[in-house]
């Protein structure tokens, strides 16, 4: 065999945002799928995987040893709740049984491990079931239900369904309600040895991420064994201080974990079994070093750290801004684990583990190892994928002033354009896009995202912030947007667009800025407030902080009352905040893509916002999408919405994109 000596053509220059990409809209919206949820029963394992090719619909996967990956359902069931209109943790399995939510019916079913099809458990009409766990022995069935049927807001109960065994199926009984009365409830997790359930609650017009309690109660059985109710319900913390008590898990010798964060970071403390039965109990902190251990608990069933049954924990850390996979053992030694898990992984029964792998330079996949070796096995991958190395922009961590003259407290993801065939032309300088999270309590993160390489592989820049209220830098960072939302992230997006400019790396000329739901808020504000942008991109963004505290669901009904003020005393400061009453002041072209099914922000608010720019004659597309939701999910959608988006920088920054 002859190896070619011939050297590769060198990049060819062309104007940025013409690059012909190898992120095609084929391989975004048809072919990648959507990985989550991954969890482990015995040496199977479990995952998510949502189809845009399907219309969005989401299957339920299993894979084990020998035998390959596998759907483990019938092709009528689209996997998911709606519960808090966000959903998580729509599956449960245990003893190689599953119990599963249908999003669209809100139909709770369960799949025996022996029984050739699922059996209902519930379909009443106005009924939800999220947060899904099995008891240890897998008796019982442990979910969140939210009630529709009555007017007003929902109401939250915990629920149990005892389950029978047979030879002929399973013998399901009937609802049992153990515990209902606080506005919120999630979590429910029953102790080793099945004599206690331990839940996470809390009360408008706390988030999560406010202020929670962690609850316990010892269960009541029957004779014959099963969950009849609870007693000695109390509070374990979070009844004296106002602190976030997130994820409750029970490590196998009883002893109870929950992430809080009342020393100003979320991390990993512990109660002993001996205190259980008691209110008010000492949490001590678990020897975890570094970094903050926890997420914002906009969906059910993540996952920050995992008990090991050895003693000691798998955690995810974040520190400065970037995350990283420890093991931290009984004593505080610290193991890196050599990989890139995007929630904490789970231990499978021969001691190896799973996850989904999230690099900043590849695809998501689900797969299989240890922690010394990392990936031994990719189960499966989002898509195939073939990219050069030069065509994935990788992250580059940037500091930058919020304050002029001030330190350096601001945090973003900085990513160069990326091609490995095109270059920028001497002289050019790209035009970058800001991308503005959603939340607004979230965060920016390194792994491999489309929203991202889409644009960088065509000629743009891309500056991910991680603006005040983000998570992950502490409960003081978050802080900074209380009664301070449009107004913290607007200036601190501007901060950072400006901290580049001045870097000399970008066009100060070419300058857009992106984003979705909350993150849409901003961008509109942002273009108001400053003349640094030439364009923006709102996709389903608030336009009207009135409407939004009038109409939206439960979950967000009283957020604005810790963002903004209370509602409706402080109705002026909504106004005065709300993009549709600065739209006036915007003179950059503005693109809105709103799905037409949102119920977190309806799509009167793109309307009413697209009418009110082109009343003050400012150039503004509304897109409106049906069948869609809050964010999109169908192949026609993202084709539609991806196309749109790069003919609309086209025309403001004069390029032609790349057919």
């Amino acid at each position: 065999m002859s190896v070619s000596t011939k050297p590769a053509p060198l990049p060819l220059p062309l104007p940025c945002g013409s690059w012909p990409s190898p992120v095609t809209v084929d391989l975004v919206a048809g072919k990648a799928l959507s990985l989550s949820e991954v969890n482990a029963d015995g040496a199977m394992v479990y995952w998510l995987e949502r189809r845009p090719a399907e219309k969005g619909r989401t299957v339920l996967r299993r894979w084990q040893e020998g035998l390959g990956a596998q759907d483990v359902l019938p092709a009528v069931y689209d996997v998911g709740t709606r519960v808090h209109e966000y959903g998580g943790a729509p599956y449960a399995v245990g003893h190689g049984h599953v119990a599963f939510s249908e999003k669209k019916s809100g139909a709770l079913w369960f799949f025996a491990k022996s029984a050739e099809a699922p059996v209902c458990l519930s379909h009443t009409e106005g009924l939800r079931y999220a947060d899904l766990r099995f008891a240890p022995d897998a008796s019982c069935l442990l979910a969140v239900r939210e009630d529709h049927r009555a007017a007003g807001e929902p109401k939250a109960a915990l629920v149990a369904f005892a389950l029978t065994l047979t030879a002929t199926g399973v013998q399901a009984g009937p609802e049992q309600v153990l515990h209902m009365g606080p506005d919120f409830l999630a979590a429910p997790s029953v102790s080793p040895d099945g004599r206690y359930l331990a839940w996470i609650e809390w009360q408008h017009p706390n988030m999560p991420w406010d202020s929670t309690r962690l609850c316990g109660a010892t269960l009541v059985r029957t004779p014959e064994g099963q969950i009849s109710g609870l007693s000695n319900r109390h509070v374990l913390a979070g009844a004296t201080q106002s602190e976030s008590l997130i994820e409750p898990r029970w490590a196998d010798n009883g002893t109870l974990q929950v992430v809080s964060d009342r020393t100003g970071t979320w991390t990993v403390w512990s109660i002993q079994p001996q205190e259980f039965e008691h209110c008010d109990v000492t949490l001590t902190p678990a020897p975890v070093p570094g970094g903050e251990i926890g997420q914002p608990a906009w969906v059910f069933g993540q996952r920050s750290y995992q008990p090991l049954p050895e003693g000691g924990y798998v955690v995810l850390v974040v520190q400065d801004g970037t995350t990283r996979c420890q093991i931290t053992d009984a004593a505080g030694n610290v193991t890196l684990f050599h990989a890139h898990p995007e929630q904490c992984p789970v231990r499978l029964d021969d001691g190896r583990f799973a996850w989904l792998e999230a690099p900043c330079d590849a695809l998501p996949a689900v797969v299989v190892g240890t922690a010394q070796a990392g990936v031994a096995h990719s189960v499966q991958r989002a898509a195939d994928l073939t990219l050069d190395k030069l065509d994935i922009s990788k992250p580059e961590t940037i500091r930058f002033p919020v304050e002029p003259g001030g330190p350096a407290l601001g945090h973003a993801f900085f990513y160069a354009p990326a091609n490995s065939k095109v270059c920028i032309p001497e002289g050019e300088k790209p035009p970058m896009i800001v991308l503005v999270h959603g939340g607004p309590t979230a965060r920016a993160q390194e792994g491999f995202s489309f929203k991202v390489q889409w644009w960088t592989s065509r000629g743009f820049a891309v500056l991910d912030v991680n603006y005040g209220g983000s998570t992950g830098f502490g409960r003081a960072w978050r802080n900074r947007l209380k009664g301070a939302w449009g107004l913290v992230d607007v200036a601190d997006c501007i901060a950072a667009a400006q901290h580049m400019v001045n870097t000399g790396r970008v066009d100060p000329q070419r300058l857009a800025i992106r984003g979705s739901s909350a993150g849409g808020m901003t961008v509109l504000v942002a273009l108001a407030s400053s003349s640094l942008f030439a364009a923006g991109v709102s996709l389903y963004g608030v336009t009207d902080l009135r409407a939004l505290a009038a109409e939206t669901h439960k979950f967000e009904a009283r957020y604005l009352d810790g963002l903004i003020g209370p509602w409706p005393e402080a109705e002026s400061v909504y106004l005065e905040r709300s993009p549709i009453s600065v739209a006036a002041q915007i003179k950059a072209p503005v693109l809105m893509l709103q799905g037409l099914d949102d119920t977190v922000v309806p799509p009167n608010q793109a309307r009413s916002m697209a009418a009110a720019l082109q009343k003050a004659g400012t150039s503004c597309t509304l897109h409106e999408f049906a069948g869609e939701g809050h964010g999109f999910r169908q192949e026609s959608t993202l084709r539609q919405a991806l196309a749109a988006e790069l003919s609309f920088y086209g025309q403001v920054f004069g390029f032609t994109p790349a057919s």
